[in-house]
């Protein structure tokens, strides 16, 4: 587990810098735009980009064979030009300026997201990665920790520091996977790489050929990875990401507005979800080995529901923030355990591919939820906002009550090493 604590670094620094730009990116939009349905557009230009991208670059790191490995490449190009990016944000001289910034910015995230996270699978075998899964998202957890509270003091003295400290952060972090993270000496899940492995061990590469693949194993077909089980778990991850991913971008704004908050205030309140998924992150890792990750996410699921139904009634910000506690361990159920079920449900072959499927949805979620919440509370009031989610979440729960049969890794070659 040495090596999952250093991927880890990995997603420490992509959950960092979505926390921060998900809590103060909308105070910026909010000088320039007065549509909250607008505002709430204008945040999911990441995942247009996911939606297209994500999956394809998954896709294509599976048949990708470099002196690096299969998803390094894409983690040494993408995550320098987000560091940089992500610090030029709080530079924007306007409207435009901002919107360019973040849109490339998000590209750079788009181009390592999807291989980041297919490496904890590939250097992980199958009956680890729940436990692995907790792990990472720990690590995850306490960067979005340090957005949302240290960053909320550093954004009261200057809006530049915590986008300067994320980029710097991003940096070190690509500097110790890199390091100690060796795709070809702690890899697992080989299989689909060996042949251009051995073909890039007899030469050098050309810098052209940093993430062109020299011997390309079989292309995975997307269609094939349809079955009646993903199918409904991914219909299940949709609703719920749409009552998260709409919660999680407008809650400042509903901190603000409705109950009354500092920006200051409303971005520190979000900590005490994420401080209680990152205390739960290990254990609900471990519960989704022992118990199966089905059953612990419909725990997580119909805990969650509950806990957003219930903030709709929270007018006092202690009650509030006891509400974020609790809901943070059952988002932590939830999220541990539902990449790893999505990636059991195919083979290891398919891992970067299923990885790319799974950001497809949840991008696909986060580019309908913010606007359709945002354009509810333009036609309400922003009170609507856990109601909605509500509503959400208890969709996802009739999904995966729907859904039959349990998945299974088809590596036999894994099982034995097991």
């Amino acid at each position: 587990m040495k090596k999952v604590w250093l991927l880890g670094f990995g997603f420490f620094s992509i959950s960092i810098t979505w926390s921060l730009y998900n809590a103060f990116v909308p105070f910026f939009l909010e000088k320039y735009v007065h549509s909250v349905a607008l505002i709430s557009f204008m945040m999911t230009i990441d995942n247009y980009f996911a939606l297209f991208l994500q999956p394809w670059i998954g896709n294509r790191s599976d048949r990708t064979a470099t002196r690096f490995g299969r998803r390094m490449p894409y983690l040494m190009i993408g995550m320098p030009l987000a560091a940089v990016l992500t610090m030029l944000i709080p530079f924007h001289s306007g409207l435009f300026t901002l919107l360019l910034f973040m849109m490339l910015m998000n590209l750079a995230m788009s181009l390592y997201r999807s291989p980041t996270v297919a490496l904890m699978p590939d250097i992980t075998p199958e009956h680890q990665r729940t436990k692995a899964n907790g792990l990472i998202n720990f690590m995850g957890g306490v960067g979005s920790i340090l957005a949302f509270g240290a960053g909320s003091y550093l954004y009261d003295s200057s809006p530049v520091l915590p986008f300067a400290v994320a980029g710097l952060i991003t940096l070190l972090c690509l500097f110790i996977v890199s390091r100690f993270i060796k795709e070809d000496r702690d890899g697992v899940n080989t299989a689909g790489a060996n042949t251009a492995a051995e073909s890039v061990a007899d030469r050098s590469l050309q810098p052209e050929e940093l993430v062109l693949p020299l011997s390309r194993p079989a292309r995975v077909s997307l269609k094939k990875q349809l079955d009646r089980t993903t199918v409904w778990l991914l219909a299940a991850i949709f609703f719920w990401f749409v009552a998260y991913q709409g919660v999680e971008t407008l809650f400042t704004l509903y901190g603000k507005h409705h109950l009354g908050l500092s920006e200051q205030a409303a971005s520190f309140s979000l900590t005490f979800f994420s401080l209680a998924f990152v205390i739960f992150a290990i254990p609900s890792g471990w519960l989704g080995g022992r118990f199966g990750k089905k059953q612990i996410i419909i725990l997580g699921v119909c805990g969650l529901t509950a806990v957003f139904a219930l903030v709709g009634f929270a007018e006092n910000v202690l009650l509030l923030r006891g509400l974020l506690l609790l809901g943070g361990i059952f988002w932590a159920c939830i999220n541990i355990n539902s990449y790893p079920y999505v990636v059991a449900t195919g083979n290891e072959e398919s891992i970067g591919t299923r990885t790319g499927i799974y950001y497809l949805v949840s991008s696909l979620a986060a580019i309908t939820s913010p606007p359709l919440l945002g354009l509810l509370i333009d036609l309400t009031d922003y009170s609507v906002l856990f109601y909605a989610a509500t509503v959400s979440m208890a969709f996802a729960l009739v999904c995966l009550l729907l859904m039959k049969g349990r998945a299974t890794a088809v590596n036999t070659v894994h099982s034995n090493k097991a």
